[in-house]
């Protein structure tokens, strides 16, 4: 693994049996991006924190910067082995690699606007590595009834915006995930504007643009 690092916990048992898997799910997938952009060199850190992973799958990514995200996961999830089997971590570690791959260029945003494009970007890398429908957080309201609630410009502008509200529906005043499901829908438009684009303008592509496209398309 030439170019990412895998960091284990010091000491955590219960990942043992899981250990080959994991490693060769986040290789393969290593070798799948660098078919599609440059390689970048990355830290994957796996961790025990079933606290913190979607419970539909027993694992979730986060990325913390260009340099590497963590991969958080929970053996003991009823639903982690099957996940797994599926190739369900294969493509959190590919989502999670664009962010990565994203904050060295343009960066994740600070905007809500951004924030909708950035995830959009990732979910339609995964598609684009694996030809897979959108996971569950992508399609979790009907693509008509999301882009009806796209807002108005001068809150995709906004600093300030609420990140759990939009992204997991803290609070109540949004659907949960109908931040990912949005930008899915955004850039699922701006590609089919502008026809089959390059990994790496799949990654780079300003969040500007592609809100700029779906707008002048609506």
């Amino acid at each position: 693994m030439a170019d990412w690092t895998i960091d284990w916990p010091a000491y955590a048992p219960e990942l043992a049996p899981w250990r080959t898997t994991i490693e060769a799910d986040i290789e393969t997938t290593r070798q799948t991006i660098a078919r599609l952009v440059p390689p970048s060199r990355l830290t994957v850190q796996v961790r025990l924190e079933p606290e913190r992973v979607i419970p539909e799958l027993g694992m979730v990514g986060h990325c913390y910067g260009p340099e590497g995200f963590t991969l958080s996961v929970a053996p003991r999830n009823p639903r982690f082995a099957l996940a797994l089997e599926q190739g369900a971590l294969r493509r959190q570690v590919a989502h999670e690699a664009h962010h990565c791959l994203r904050n060295a260029g343009p960066g994740y945003g600070r905007t809500l606007g951004e924030a909708f494009v950035s995830e959009g970007l990732a979910g339609h890398f995964v598609h684009r590595l694996y030809g897979t429908p959108p996971e569950p957080w992508e399609c979790a309201v009907a693509e008509g009834a999301a882009f009806r609630r796209l807002p108005d410009d001068a809150a995709l502008a906004e600093t300030g915006y609420d990140h759990a509200g939009w992204f997991f529906g803290v609070g109540g005043r949004h659907p949960r995930w109908l931040g990912y499901t949005l930008g899915y829908v955004i850039v699922g438009r701006w590609l089919a504007r502008a026809g089959e684009v390059d990994g790496p303008t799949l990654v780079n592509v300003e969040a500007r643009d592609v809100l700029a496209a779906v707008r002048s398309a609506a």
